[in-house]
């Protein structure tokens, strides 16, 4: 059951994918869901996938879950969080990306 502000998914640069797709299958068993030849999805103890897309992340991205996106939006520039990317829409749903006061880049995605 997925809970609001909780971590939901990690988001990793993808790089050369077929590569890293077999050093995780190789390494740990990995399994994967394809969705294009630029998106690998995985299910290995937190849902996460790898992004080998030219304008794709460059660190992993932790993705925490929002039941009203625009409300977590809303606490997180409360909190002193600034938005770096406004909410957008995705395949599966909506999410933003922000950064915490530490510099980390984070998102926060919804099904809506």
């Amino acid at each position: 059951m997925r809970t609001d502000g909780k971590l939901d998914y990690l988001e990793l640069p993808g790089g050369d994918l077929p590569a890293a797709k077999a050093f995780y299958a190789a390494a740990f068993g990995w399994t994967f869901q394809d969705y294009g030849p630029e998106y690998a999805a995985f299910d290995e103890g937190i849902d996460g996938g790898f992004d080998a897309q030219a304008d794709a992340i460059t660190q992993p991205l932790p993705v925490l879950f929002a039941t009203d996106l625009e409300a977590m939006l809303a606490r997180v520039e409360a909190a002193g969080g600034v938005v770096i990317k406004p909410i957008f829409a995705f395949p599966g749903g909506r999410r933003f990306h922000f950064r915490d006061p530490a510099g980390n880049e984070l998102a926060a995605w919804s099904e809506t």
